[in-house]
């Protein structure tokens, strides 16, 4: 299947959406993902940010933190971001591994 196909499929749940940040807007897009039935795993440098009450994992890592981002993507079926602060290279190394989603 090539990578394109792959991208335009749907993601159903139980898959996991990995969110970069795990801030007050990532614990609401989490509550509203597992209430549909998805896993969720966050990136935040703080093992006890407030996404972390409703994620299945946790990676702990700065914003700019690229191995860290590629850690959560490995975890993830998609990935999207709860904040600005992130960079074009670590959302391109992370778009290199799965979707993330708004382009």
């Amino acid at each position: 299947m090539s990578q394109e196909h792959l991208r335009a499929s749907p993601i159903l749940p139980p898959a996991t959406i990995g969110i970069l940040g795990g801030g007050q807007l990532g614990r609401m897009l989490g509550m509203a993902a597992r209430a549909m039935g998805y896993r969720i795993a966050v990136l935040d440098p703080d093992r006890d940010c407030p996404a972390a009450a409703v994620a299945d994992q946790v990676v702990v890592g700065a914003y700019d933190d690229i191995a860290a981002a590629l850690s959560l993507a490995a975890l993830s079926s998609v990935v999207t971001y709860e904040l600005e602060h992130l960079s074009l290279e670590l959302v391109e190394a992370v778009d290199g591994t799965v979707p993330v989603r708004p382009g």
